[in-house]
C-alpha cells in the first residue's frame, strides 16, 4: 500500500479552483461590511444635518428632536440589518445549516419580523411616551430609509462601474 500512495496525486480539502472562489467570497463579504458601515454613518450624518436644519429654520425643539428620533430609529433599523446579514454570513461560512434552505428562509422571515417590531415599538414609544410630533417623527424615519435606499443604489452603481472598468 505504501508503494501505491506515492504514485497517486495528493488531494487537498480545498482544490485550487475553489480557493479562488472562497477568496472572492471573503472579499465580497468584507466589501459588504464596509458598505454597511458607510451607509449607517451616512444615515447618522444626514439625520444630524436635517435635524440641524429643522432647528435653523426656527422649528421647535420638539420637532427637531422628533426628526432626530425618527432618523435614529432608521439608523438602528439599518444597523440591525447589517448585523443580521453579518451573522448569517458567519453561520453559512461555518457550514451551520447552510444546506437547509427551509432554515435559511425561516431566519430571513424572523430577522424581517424582528426589524419590523423594533421599528414599530420605537416609533410607538416616541409618540406615546415622549409625546413627539408624529409627522416629524415619521418624516425623520422616512428620510433615514430614503438615505438607506439611495446609498445602496449609488454604491451598487459605483461597484458596477468599477467592475466594468476593470474588465
Amino acid at each position: 500500500m505504501s508503494e501505491d500512495a506515492g504514485d497517486t496525486p495528493q488531494q487537498c480539502l480545498t482544490p485550487a479552483e475553489n480557493a479562488a472562489i472562497i477568496a472572492a467570497l471573503y472579499a465580497a463579504e468584507a466589501r459588504e461590511k464596509r458598505a454597511a458601515r458607510q451607509i449607517v454613518g451616512l444615515q447618522v450624518a444626514i439625520t444630524l444635518v436635517v435635524a440641524g436644519i429643522a432647528v435653523g429654520f426656527g422649528s421647535t425643539a420638539q420637532i427637531a428632536l422628533a426628526v432626530l428620533g425618527g432618523g435614529m430609529i432608521s439608523v438602528l433599523n439599518s444597523a440591525l440589518l447589517a448585523w443580521r446579514m453579518s451573522r448569517a454570513a458567519v453561520h453559512s461560512a461555518r457550514g451551520e445549516h447552510s444546506r437547509d434552505a427551509n432554515y435559511q428562509l425561516r431566519l430571513m422571515y424572523f430577522y424581517t419580523a424582528e426589524r419590523f417590531l423594533v421599528v414599530i415599538v420605537l416609533l410607538g414609544f416616541c409618540m406615546a411616551a415622549l409625546k413627539l410630533p408624529p409627522l416629524a417623527l415619521m418624516g425623520g424615519f422616512v428620510m433615514g430609509q430614503a438615505v438607506l435606499l439611495l446609498s445602496r443604489l449609488i454604491l451598487s452603481r459605483f461597484k458596477t462601474e468599477i467592475v466594468t472598468k476593470n474588465v
